[in-house]
């Protein structure tokens, strides 16, 4: 009877947590997702639009990185700490409501709830881990399931709502963080919790110097040079694509490039469960190394479609959408199975404060290089992050501690 109640109270744990991510989450996109319909309304700059994303990332790295040195993740309650964090994230969030697109103080409130993220996702995980028993995978990607699914929210509202109000976007997504702050306060910790650890600055330094952490960052770095690049501009891409097929002012093109775009991200949700079931069972970096391969195929692909029947688009970015996050979960998990039980969230969270800092390159560099090549041949040199990022895992493959990951599968 035992056994009973604590396997339902880990999957109605799970269950809310994963929630209130998704609800919370729900603001990191409200930005990209509504750039189309302030471009429309507003002129703003090319540089203007790339902080809408870039901004909340600088914010994000800043977060996680005195997170990280701070050990926070691992010496405040979780929930509290998720909690005040996605409140103040709702609040700058809403708060963009009343600013005018162009002006300066938004990209300092998306800075703002870059760093309100950064206690919600890594803690996330870290919260997720203590419930883990031989399905680290498994858990850590129906969270990222979670986060994309929140992440794709404001393009499904923005498709809805468009020729409506961006506005009721950005108060959708706020709602939907602050519910996600109350929700996530009744979430229990499992069994693997361990006491808050003692202050230890230089703990996070181990990501560094312990080789199989090291090379499993590098996976997760190479994935992050593509991922956030293509999930920022996938939108502006299938604009610009679908205005090829279907000609300017065509009311199709603004719909259902968002409605694709909120697909992409929600088929990455189906890929990052799929990938954490099969990653337990066949191994870490087998799943990763086969969902970058994948992923560096369809960078080189994107261009040689772009402003063609749009069906093809559809088909082809549901499944880049699926391969594009499938591993993303995977490299935490990878992490938290080497890393030390009293460092976990620090280690996870210095992951993603590095990864996140790469994708402040990419994010800019995509515009830039569209200019110069076009979008025929842009996400070439995005290609470059997953297959490093192979090349990293299958290293990591072969290193005798690869047998403390998935069990022994590696």
């Amino acid at each position: 009877m035992s056994s009973i109640r604590d396997m339902s109270g880990k999957w109605r744990s799970i269950g809310l947590l994963a929630v209130a991510e998704l609800l919370v989450l729900s603001v990191w996109f409200s930005g990209a997702a509504t750039l189309p319909a302030i471009r429309a309304e507003t002129e703003i700059t090319s540089l203007q639009a790339s902080l809408y994303t870039s901004m909340l990332s600088v914010g994000f790295v800043v977060g996680t990185l005195v997170s990280a040195i701070l050990g926070l993740a691992d010496r405040w309650r979780p929930q509290t700490f998720f909690s005040a964090a996605a409140l103040i994230g709702a609040s700058a969030n809403g708060a963009l409501i009343w600013i005018d697109p162009a002006s300066p103080l938004v990209p300092v409130f998306r800075f703002g709830i870059g760093i309100c993220m950064a206690g919600c996702y890594p803690v996330g995980m870290k919260m997720v881990s203590t419930w883990a028993r031989g399905d680290m995978g498994l858990l850590t990607g129906l969270l990222v399931a979670a986060l994309t699914l929140g992440s794709g929210a404001p393009h499904l509202a923005q498709a809805f709502l468009s020729g409506i109000d961006w506005r009721l976007t950005l108060g959708a997504t706020s709602t939907a963080a602050l519910i996600g702050a109350v929700l996530v306060q009744v979430v229990v910790l499992g069994p693997n919790a361990l006491k808050p650890a003692k202050f230890k600055p230089a703990a996070v330094l181990e990501a560094w110097r312990n080789r199989a952490l090291r090379l499993a960052n590098f996976g997760y770095f190479g994935h992050m040079w593509e991922l956030y690049a293509v999930w920022g501009w996938m939108v502006v891409f299938l604009n610009a694509s679908f205005t090829a097929w279907y000609g300017a002012g065509d009311p199709r093109v603004a719909f259902n490039a968002s409605l694709l775009t909120f697909g992409v991200l929600g088929a990455g949700a189906i890929g990052a469960f799929l990938g954490g079931w099969l990653a337990d069972r066949v191994g870490r970096t087998a799943v990763t190394m086969g969902a970058m391969g994948a992923s560096t195929a369809c960078c080189m692909v994107a261009g040689f479609l772009f402003g063609g029947p749009p069906w093809i688009m559809t088909v082809f970015c549901l499944f880049w959408g699926i391969v594009v996050i499938a591993d993303s979960a995977q490299f935490s998990a990878s992490v938290m199975e080497l890393a030390e039980p009293e460092r976990v969230g620090t280690m996870v969270t210095a992951q993603t404060s590095i990864g996140f800092m790469l994708t402040l390159i990419t994010i800019h560099m995509v515009p830039e290089v569209v200019e110069i090549i076009g979008w025929e041949w842009a996400f070439w040199t995005v290609a470059i992050g997953p297959l490093l990022g192979f090349i990293a895992m299958g290293r990591l493959r072969r290193l005798p501690d690869a047998v403390k990951i998935a069990g022994g599968r590696r």
